[in-house]
Order: C-alpha cells, then sequence, then structure tokens
C-alpha cells in the first residue's frame, strides 16, 4: 500500500474484497475457465456488496467514492489468476457504465444504470468492428433516424460481455457523411429484434464470453440516444483514458502477483543442491522484472491521481496502457521460464497468466496504435481535448 495514495479506509476496503473473492469467486473460476460462462448469480452478489457503484454518483445509487477504490478493485481482480473474470467484471462497470454515468439522460439511467449498480443487468461496450479495428473513425454500423426512432445496422466484433449481456452501448454513424463527427452513442436492448450474436474462441480470458455482433434493421427508441447526436466520436476518445489506465493497472498487478508466484516457487524449488533463487542469472532477472514492475505501478497511480482531479490524461494514460502492458507480457514469459517445465503444464497458474497476459497489448488500441498517439502529440504537437466539461 501507498500511503501517498490510500488511506486506512482504502486499506478496509482492500482487505475486505480480497475475503469475498476468495469465498465468492476463486471457488468457481476454473469451472468458469473452462465453460466460458460466468454464472449469472456472482453479479447479483457484486451488485450487493456495492462493488458496481464505485464510480456512480450516490443520486443514481452508487457510492461515489474516489478512483483509487477502483485501482483497487482492479488490482484484486487480477490476483485470482483469471484475466476473462476480471474483464467480464471491468468491462461491465468501466465501459459500458462509465458511458451510463457520462453521457445516459434520465430515461435510459432508470433503465440501464440502477439495474446495473445493483447487478440485475449486465453491460457490454460496442464500438470495435470486423473492418475497422482501432480505427474508430472508420466504422460502418449506422443509426438511421425515422421519427421517434433510430435503425441500426451494422457489426461489432471482440466485444466482452456481448454474448451474455442484457444491454448494449452501441456507438454507430447517425450521418455517415460526416465520418467520425457523425457518430453517436445509443444504449441497446440486447434482445432487441435483429440482433445476434457470435461467441469466440479466444486464446485467453476464456471465462469471459467475447462475440460479434450483428445488427439487421434493429429500432432503438429515440430516447436511447445517449449525450448529443453526433458527439460519439469525442465521448469515445475521452473515455478511452479511463480503458487505458485500467489495462495499465491490470498490467501492472497481474505482474506483481506473477513475480511473487513465481518467487515463492523459486524459494522452494531445488537445484544442485540450493534453491533455484540462489542462482544469480535468476536472481538478476528477477530485480529487473521488479524494477519495471514498481515503475509502472508508481506511474499508474500518478495518472490515476491526475485522473481523479479532472485532468485530461489522455497522453499519460495511453503510455500507461503502452508500457505496463509490455512489462506484463515479459513478466509473464520470464516467469513461466523459471517455472521450467511445470510453466507449460496447464494444471500451474502460469500457462493460463500466460495466455491472458498477450491480449494487454491488442485491446483497447493495439500497442502501435498507442505509438502514434503519442508521436502525434509529442511530434506533431496535437492537442485532445474533453468532450464534456
Amino acid at each position: 500500500m501507498q500511503s501517498m495514495y490510500f488511506t486506512e479506509e482504502h486499506q478496509l476496503f482492500r482487505n475486505s474484497l480480497k475475503d469475498f473473492l476468495q469465498k465468492e469467486v476463486v471457488p468457481h473460476i476454473d469451472k468458469w475457465e473452462e465453460t466460458g460462462t460466468i454464472e449469472r448469480f456472482i453479479w447479483k452478489k457484486f451488485g450487493d456488496m456495492g462493488y458496481f457503484g464505485l464510480a456512480t454518483p450516490e443520486a443514481d445509487g452508487g457510492l461515489g467514492l474516489d478512483l483509487f477504490y477502483t485501482i483497487i478493485l482492479l488490482e484484486e481482480l487480477q490476483k485470482i489468476n483469471s484475466g476473462g473474470f476480471a474483464a467480464a467484471i471491468w468491462a461491465h462497470a468501466y465501459l459500458a457504465m462509465t458511458h451510463l454515468n457520462k453521457e445516459a439522460g434520465s430515461f435510459v439511467k432508470e433503465k440501464y444504470l440502477r439495474p446495473s449498480v445493483d447487478g440485475d443487468k449486465i453491460g457490454c461496450l460496442c464500438i470495435s468492428e470486423p473492418f475497422g479495428g482501432s480505427d474508430v473513425a472508420a466504422m460502418r454500423t449506422t443509426a438511421i433516424k425515422q421519427g421517434d426512432h433510430y435503425i441500426l445496422n451494422g457489426s461489432k466484433t471482440f466485444i466482452t460481455n456481448g454474448v451474455y449481456a442484457d444491454y448494449m452501448i452501441v456507438a454507430a454513424k447517425t450521418n455517415p457523411e460526416l465520418g467520425n463527427k457523425g457518430i453517436s452513442i445509443f444504449a441497446v436492448d440486447r434482445k432487441s429484434e435483429g440482433v445476434t450474436a457470435n461467441k469466440l474462441n479466444k486464446l485467453g480470458w476464456r471465462a469471459s464470453d467475447t462475440a460479434e455482433l450483428a445488427f439487421d434493421n434493429v429500432k432503438i427508441p429515440a430516447e436511447n440516444l445517449m449525450g448529443e447526436e453526433n458527439m460519439g466520436f469525442s465521448y469515445i476518445m475521452e473515455h478511452f483514458s479511463l480503458e487505458r489506465l485500467i489495462m495499465g493497472v491490470n498490467a501492472h498487478a497481474r505482474s506483481e502477483h506473477v513475480l511473487e508466484y513465481a518467487l515463492n516457487y523459486m524459494s522452494e524449488r531445488e537445484a544442485f543442491g540450493k534453491s533455484i533463487n540462489q542462482f544469480q542469472a535468476l536472481r538478476h532477472r528477477v530485480v529487473d522484472l521488479h524494477a519495471d514492475i514498481d515503475m509502472c505501478k508508481e506511474y499508474n497511480y500518478s495518472v490515476a491521481y491526475r485522473l481523479d482531479k479532472g485532468q485530461y490524461v489522455v497522453k499519460e494514460a495511453t503510455i500507461s496502457k503502452l508500457k505496463s502492458t509490455k512489462v506484463a507480457d515479459e513478466v509473464a514469459y520470464e516467469c513461466l521460464q523459471f517455472l521450467g517445465g511445470y510453466g507449460y503444464i496447464e494444471d500451474y497458474p502460469m500457462a493460463r497468466n500466460f495466455r491472458d497476459s498477450r491480449l494487454g497489448p491488442i485491446g483497447g488500441g493495439t500497442s502501435e496504435i498507442l505509438r502514434e498517439i503519442i508521436s502525434k502529440i509529442i511530434i506533431d504537437k496535437k492537442e485532445y481535448k474533453p468532450a464534456t466539461a
């Protein structure tokens, strides 16, 4: 715990959360990893504990707590060795619900936000498309207004919670001729006629469901428009800072946990008459990994502090994800090597961590895209500004 950022109340929250996860989640993780389905009862338990309402204002049924409660939730979720379960939880609470918190009107909040806080409804965020990937502006999905509703057509892919969600936060072009200045955001009921989902078979994150979604003349009530029409691209860009910071925090927490596991193993594993943590080649590699993790963690905390104070941290959050996920991949690779043959066996946690970690440099904007965003800021002097006050 870092006293600069965490209070005694934060510590009490962390301890309570650890106990909850060990009691309510960990006994089911292996089953959920095998089936690819997270049972609904756990969502309600998270809601009952208030975990989905950490960042939601009290007026909307949440707790309205500072961002470091969220940081604690993210860190502890990474320590139960299921990137898929963690992703399902934070994709609901901090992808779908962030848009509900920031852009939804009273009608949409009542219908989707309050049940999301309570764990009665699960949400997903639908931005990426089969032909666009990280290029949000290239999306082809359209929502054309007809009277008191919009007609949604198109497809999305790599959508966490896309199969089992109750509602979707969907980005679509309401004025296609305007390009990225013609994108809007909608809340769409998952059971709407014309919505179909195909579950994708992933390398890692296997407990979570990831979908390719298709929309065929789906009718959306006009009141399900979130924020202003044609302002969707700005909303998406603004919230990317939180998403990228989340993935940076996930990466440093996952790395810290897996290195600790590897060190425990190395203290017990003997070769040539001594524990392998006494071999200089391995000891120095551990030091390098530990130093890199610490650098990422301290940086991520500082970005979280600034974001919590209302600063616009698009560059800093992008750096957080870029560097932290790169370090996490290196840690996963090295720690699996520390275990030797046992690291390659699925009965040990390293194999799952290795597979789960690989999504870090891909999801939420690939590392290649992130480098281009940062290069525009530091080389081309491009300035990104928030969409809302």
